[in-house]
């Protein structure tokens, strides 16, 4: 059966709050690595890529990976920014005080071009470490993970890891939990990248495994749907699609530091 209908079927029907056995489709397929010191994700723009290393941006051009512009920030003000997107006219980054705690994160705003420093946005304390986000349908989407052991907060532990919807002034409208069956796999750690696909879902990585889980809002409760889970050669960290070039999905190996430009599954390039 087709992945789209696999996933269309799923999002029509009404889903219980978790599937117990979510399908392993058919993955990604890498068709070109860039060198970089990405260490936590990477962003794409029409012609550019961001590698994304903690408290470093790279701007590379994406035809021929040469180093266009760097930013390099104070470690004690920007320790982890984990992941950009390139959203309107800004790189969008999701920054955080991990593994210190209490948890604290911000949003960081930078020149596309230049990778000036424009702006910040402090989302404060007690939901846990921000590691994505993103914009969808006029509303500002964003993924705050929790850990069990490095990075944790007790009392709060990877289950904790919860999706946020937020309004134009960054108020919380609101929340979604994980199921189980992404929680199993992801512990001790969490999500650490994610963003809306060009099939109009959510695209989710954690922190160590080569593979996205495919979630939906749920039509009630507090608790993602789990629609598919899809391999890909990346292990985790931040992700992000190619709004210019459907259907491609960029990640990275932490063990190159390689940035990976993976083509996904034809059904899913709608």
């Amino acid at each position: 059966m087709p992945i789209a209908l696999i996933l269309a079927t799923a999002l029509q029907a009404a889903a219980p709050a978790e599937l117990a056995s979510p399908p392993t489709l058919a993955g990604f397929e890498t068709e070109r690595r860039y060198a970089s010191n990405a260490s936590q994700g990477v962003a794409v723009g029409p012609n550019d890529l961001y590698a994304v290393s903690n408290f470093n941006i790279a701007r590379l051009d994406k035809k021929t990976g040469e180093k266009r512009a760097e930013w390099t920030g104070e470690k004690a003000r920007f320790p982890h920014i984990n992941s950009c997107a390139l959203i309107r006219a800004d790189l969008v980054c999701a920054s955080s005080n991990f593994p210190a705690t209490p948890h604290v994160s911000t949003v960081e705003i930078f020149d596309p071009v230049t990778l000036t420093h424009r702006g910040s946005v402090s989302l404060g304390l007690g939901t846990g470490s921000i590691t994505w986000v993103d914009r969808k349908d006029g509303f500002w989407w964003a993924m705050f993970a929790n850990y069990d052991a490095k990075g944790g907060e007790a009392p709060r532990d990877h289950r904790h890891t919860t999706l946020v919807k937020f309004d134009d002034q960054w108020r919380r409208l609101e929340g979604w939990a994980l199921p189980t069956t992404i929680l199993e796999r992801i512990k001790p750690m969490s999500i650490s990248g994610g963003g809306w696909g060009p099939d109009g879902r959510l695209y989710l990585s954690g922190h160590d495994l080569p593979e996205l889980y495919v979630v939906a809002i749920p039509d009630g409760g507090g608790v993602l749907d789990h629609l598919a889970t899809l391999p890909m050669e990346a292990e985790g960290q931040a992700i992000d699609w190619d709004e210019s070039d459907k259907g491609m999905l960029y990640g990275i190996t932490r063990r190159t530091r390689e940035i990976l430009r993976m083509r996904a599954p034809t059904s899913v390039k709608r």
